[in-house]
């Protein structure tokens, strides 16, 4: 499988470019972007910027995805669990953290934040159906399939 090529730009100063901790690191890590600290109060969530825009190859996405030890040690994670950049989005990539803490947290600016995992999009053409066609499991969900 071969590189591919994504364009970024800077939009403010301090921007950093995306980088991989390690050669094998699937996701890429995003650095905030900020003129001062942020703090975000226990149960709050603040918009972070990255101080990028993209421009994604199409028939790619690029989901945001939580950094384990930034959740792990403070409790900061996006507040929408996974967030989708599509391929024409063109605006400041922003993580909205959120503090499942108990305590505030600050974020500093080049602090890693999220990471990026770039994955392809399929498109779909939805067909209406009178039938699905029977399989095993049926309709039953939540758990049906064991504890």
């Amino acid at each position: 499988m071969g590189t591919i090529r994504m364009q970024i730009r800077f939009l403010r100063e301090g921007a950093r470019t995306p980088g991989r901790a390690t050669d094998l690191a699937a996701g890429y890590d995003l650095y905030a972007c900020l003129d001062e600290p942020v703090t975000i109060p226990p149960g709050g969530t603040v918009g972070v910027g990255t101080g990028f825009a993209a421009a994604l190859p199409e028939g790619w996405f690029a989901g945001i995805f939580a950094r384990s030890g930034l959740a792990v040690k403070q409790g900061l994670r996006p507040a929408n669990c996974v967030g989708v950049c599509d391929a024409d989005y063109r605006g400041e990539y922003i993580v909205p953290l959120y503090n499942d803490s108990g305590e505030p947290r600050t974020v500093e600016n080049g602090e890693r934040i999220a990471q990026m995992v770039l994955l392809p999009c399929r498109t779909l053409t939805f067909e209406l159906s009178g039938e699905l066609g029977d399989t095993d499991r049926g309709a039953a969900g939540f758990g049906s399939t064991g504890k």
